[in-house]
């Protein structure tokens, strides 16, 4: 109980300085300026960083989740064809592979 009052507590002291901080974390002083006026070329430049902002923050995640998702594919693959040969009685095991054969050599 103590724990979770304590967690209660720390959130709403987030959310108050946040809300207090509001009017100081705009944004950065070009899109800040951007904005201010009225002229179109100055909010295209603030929406050209707020983009550029965005891309820049998904790239990570974009190159994790592709990794991610390759492996995931891969081992799926893999299990197919286990399951398939496992199905059609070619049970392959490392001890009966020539040496080399798992890394995709093959001996002279």
């Amino acid at each position: 109980m103590r724990r979770r009052r304590a967690g209660t507590l720390l959130l709403m002291f987030v959310a108050v300085l946040a809300i207090l901080a509001g009017p100081d974390a705009i944004g950065c002083p070009n899109c800040k300026d951007g904005v201010n006026t009225a002229d179109p070329d100055g909010l295209n430049v603030a929406r050209g960083y707020f983009y550029s902002i965005l891309f820049m923050l998904a790239m990570p995640f974009t190159l994790a989740g592709s990794f991610a998702a390759y492996v995931w594919r891969e081992m799926r693959k893999q299990k197919r064809q286990a399951a398939a040969d496992l199905a059609t009685g070619e049970l392959v095991t490392a001890e009966m592979q020539p040496a080399g054969a798992a890394l995709g050599r093959t001996l002279p």
